[in-house]
């Protein structure tokens, strides 16, 4: 054990292109298993990956010396060839994403919220939950942005 003690968590969320209903039922599960793989093969820790047909969450846990955009980008860049090969050929994912560190008090919440994704959506649309996300946050926004 060292002498730097750390304790970060980002919970990161991201859409396929166009938002596109792309992410069936039937595979679903297999998606969000290899994204949790490849957060791991990256060194991070999958700490839950959940989401619906037009996009993921994910909550992990970084190292101090691990880029969360460097994470992103390759989880993006792999799970999207894997899904097209496997699945569904036209699958890509949105250019952006949104993420949010998050305290260790508050990833038990967001372990909930993530596995209950399919519920939250049947009241809730993605831009609806992603502007909450980002007003609760303090994050500003272009509304452009969201459609």
């Amino acid at each position: 054990m060292g002498s730097t003690f750390y304790s970060l968590h980002y919970h990161i969320v991201f859409s396929t292109k166009e938002r596109r209903p792309y992410i069936r039922a039937e595979w679903r599960a297999r998606l969000h298993e290899y994204l949790g793989g490849t957060v791991r093969g990256l060194g991070g820790v999958p700490e839950t990956v959940g989401g619906v047909e037009d996009h993921v969450h994910l909550l992990v846990s970084l190292k101090t010396t691990d880029a969360p955009a460097n994470l992103v980008r390759e989880l993006k860049k792999a799970s999207s060839v894997w899904a097209a090969e496997n699945h569904e050929p036209a699958f890509g994912w949105q250019e952006g994403y949104a993420i949010f560190s998050a305290s260790w008090t508050h990833c038990g919440v967001l372990r909930r919220y993530i596995a209950d994704q399919e519920v939250h959506h049947c009241k809730t649309s993605f831009a609806d939950e992603l502007k909450r996300l980002l007003e609760k946050n303090g994050v500003q926004y272009d509304p452009k942005y969201l459609l």
